[in-house]
């Protein structure tokens, strides 16, 4: 847990900060970590505890990685000031005035001595306590940046390949209903990142908007329940790919069972008869 103590310490430009971390995905910098920064390796998850100003309330603001050894002062290029920093990938940054509060963290992680952290440069987070934090930055954090998806610049343009995301996908609010109603094993193919990949996996999925685009009028409003459902990358690309039209999940259900991957029921010939029936009637002649 690192401490950002604005009264104190304000040397970057927070708001042009976040709006990089928004674009590019990261912003890479140095913090002070003091002598507490000696057991700090690279590769460790670090949070930014914001710990109040005169015109701001303390609370959680940012997720970040460290990159580096700590340093001394004296081993930087540019002036740093005295003490020990480490190089440090911010991934994640809620906005000055959108922290997570002080008292929802003593809520929700218990495990963290808040009172302490907010007047130390640097906390260990015990063990015990990471997933809890984890859980609550998922709910109350910044919407997640898609593992699927690339951060610009890191791979060559031929290399990469896209498939359209509506607002609706993109709206955190939305997906928090669907996957609370549909739960978060994947409609099409049954895959769950949680049963494959343990805690790290726990909660990702991604959601798709079933409504054809020609029904989008400016009358239309989202039903997270009956018009997204939950799909893994795989999936969610395969209902795009090459088509129009998204295919339906039963129809990408019936694809998969003939390729022989599918365990568990197959989808009928009357079911997707029906559903052809149902999008006619939807899309009128």
């Amino acid at each position: 847990m690192l401490g950002w103590n604005a009264e104190r310490w304000n040397r970057w430009n927070y708001r042009a900060v976040v709006e990089q971390v928004l674009t590019a995905g990261r912003f890479l910098d140095r913090w002070e970590v003091s002598e507490g920064g000696t057991s700090v390796p690279p590769g460790t998850e670090a949070w930014l505890l914001f710990q109040g100003s005169s015109g701001a309330a303390s609370g959680l603001i940012g997720h970040g990685v460290t990159v580096s050894e700590p340093l001394a002062a004296g081993q930087l290029q540019r002036d740093e000031g005295s003490g020990l920093h480490v190089g440090i990938v911010f991934d994640a940054l809620l906005p000055l005035g959108e922290q997570i509060p002080s008292d929802a963290l003593s809520a929700a992680v218990p495990g963290i001595p808040w009172d302490s952290a907010l007047h130390v440069p640097v906390l260990s987070v015990p063990p015990s306590a990471e997933r809890a934090l984890r859980r609550l930055w998922r709910e109350q954090g910044p919407p997640a940046i898609d593992p699927a998806e690339l951060v610009p610049g890191t791979h060559p343009p031929d290399s990469v390949s896209s498939i359209e995301v509506n607002r609706y996908e993109r709206d955190p609010d939305a997906r928090r209903v669907c996957v609370a109603f549909h739960g978060t094993a994947c409609a099409a193919c049954g895959f769950s990142f949680e049963a494959s990949y343990g805690e790290i996996g726990e909660g990702f999925i991604q959601v798709h908007h079933t409504v054809p685009a020609s029904m989008l009028g400016s009358g239309y409003e989202l039903d997270p329940v009956t018009d997204l459902v939950p799909l893994c990358p795989n999936c969610h690309a395969m209902v795009h790919l090459g088509v129009a039209a998204p295919r339906s999940v039963p129809e990408l259900r019936t694809i998969i069972s003939a390729a022989g991957h599918l365990p568990g029921e197959v989808v009928s010939e009357q079911a997707l008869e029906a559903q052809e029936n149902a999008r006619r009637i939807l899309e009128g002649p």
